[in-house]
């Protein structure tokens, strides 16, 4: 803002008169028309006329300009590093199967899905590469997803990643944002935008039986194959430490191998498209997520639970998760419910008249059999939701209705 200027007259003030000689008259038989008048002029102290129209456009080529290096300089800082602020509607993805229903070929699929599947290399308590992973492209704009658990240590502390494609080239990359919860990240590799997006397709139209390809780098082995089939849907699965770096999945359950370093690969259908993320493998020590190698029971986060976490990191660098502010146990697998053992106060569970030892049994008729499979079922759904849980108390059963709140993480 400029300061206003000191107060002046608008004129000069009239000057004091002076003698003027007479004109020289011109000799009386030579004619000579009179000199064409003087053009006015403009009063002194004001702006002629015509300055106005070329200052205002002066004055719009300046504020288009200025408008258009503006909304570059916003678009870039808002941005950073690989945020869309229209999520997944604002980058271009694949959802048409690249293969006929009908393929039921593994090397058809292979073929397909290798180019859009990645290894990842990320620092891990100061070791360049000293964690390995997987990943897969999501759209034509340069973002990869993975699983958190990939690349939560380099994130945290400033170490680096890389993504390698299939022919070897590797690709520095920026976390984006990540999910421990869900146990997904997106990446932004601007640099691998020439690598072609996997179609994403649908785990609900899965069928416990069908066959599925994982794709990924167990071992550090990169663009390995292997092939199985959907071993169970809707299983409730833990994975990482207690407390509140656990994530809680509704997985797809697979046969096919998978071992460290498959971790954020696709899973994929005989179509070609991705039904969910490998994440979490079971070993026979009882533990999911360990180092032992494959014993044929393998778990995937569900692609519809990767669609809506990845929208809600491209539109903030961030995901949300619903609760009901109140913690249950999770230790206990009796199957006859989910114990509450505390209620947090202003919480939609107090709102709702929920009590410590009350016993959740089913959400929205759903059987619910523990505290884990609550935790699942509840980050089912989506921060907003109005939903029905089935409670015991005391040896009798009512319902009570609850609209989710909503945490970051």
């Amino acid at each position: 803002m400029t300061q206003d200027e000191p107060t002046r007259p608008i004129g000069p003030s009239t000057p004091p008169p002076s003698w003027v000689p007479p004109t020289v008259q011109a000799p009386p038989y030579r004619w000579a028309p009179p000199p064409p008048p003087a053009p006015p002029r403009a009063p002194r102290g004001r702006v002629p006329v015509w300055v106005w129209p070329v200052v205002c456009v002066l004055a719009l080529g300046v504020g288009i300009i200025g408008g258009a290096i503006g909304g570059l300089v916003y678009e870039q800082v808002r941005d950073q590093p690989g945020t869309v602020s229209s999520g997944l509607a604002g980058v271009d993805t694949v959802t048409e199967a690249p293969l006929p229903a009908e393929n039921g070929s593994i090397a058809a699929v292979a073929a397909r899905l290798l180019p859009s599947t990645v290894q990842i290399s990320a620092e891990y308590q100061g070791q360049d590469g000293g964690a390995t992973g997987s990943g897969f492209v999501l759209d034509r704009q340069g973002h990869i997803v993975t699983n958190n658990h990939v690349v939560q240590d380099a994130d945290e502390n400033h170490g680096r990643i890389e993504v390698v494609d299939e022919d070897g080239n590797r690709y520095p990359a920026d976390v984006v944002g990540r999910s421990s919860v869900y146990d997904l990240a997106v990446l932004f590799v601007p640099k691998a935008r020439s690598l072609q997006p996997a179609a994403l397709g649908s785990s609900q139209a899965l069928r416990v039986g069908e066959s599925v390809v994982a794709i990924g780098s167990p071992l550090g082995l990169s663009s390995t194959v292997t092939a199985g089939i959907v071993s169970a849907l809707h299983r409730p699965v833990t994975t990482g430490s207690a407390g509140d770096d656990s994530s809680y999945i509704n997985a797809v359950q697979t046969d096919a191998a998978i071992n460290p370093g498959n971790s954020g690969g696709p899973l994929v259908n005989l179509r070609g498209q991705v039904v969910g993320v490998n994440s979490a493998i079971a070993t026979t020590g009882g533990t999911i997520g360990g180092e032992s190698g494959n014993i044929g029971v393998g778990f995937a986060i569900p692609i519809e639970q990767v669609r809506i976490t990845a929208d809600q990191i491209l539109r903030t660098g961030e995901a949300s998760y619903p609760v009901i502010g109140a913690k249950v146990k999770t230790g206990e697998t009796g199957g006859n419910g989910a114990e509450i053992d505390s209620v947090m106060p202003g919480t939609p569970a107090e709102k709702g008249g929920l009590e410590k030892g009350d016993v959740i049994v089913a959400i929205d008729g759903d059987r619910v059999t523990d505290g884990i499979a609550l935790i699942v079922a509840i980050r089912a759904h989506q921060p907003g939701d109005t939903v029905e849980f089935t409670v015991e108390r005391d040896g009798k059963e009512r319902t009570v209705s609850l609209t989710l709140g909503s945490e970051t993480g």
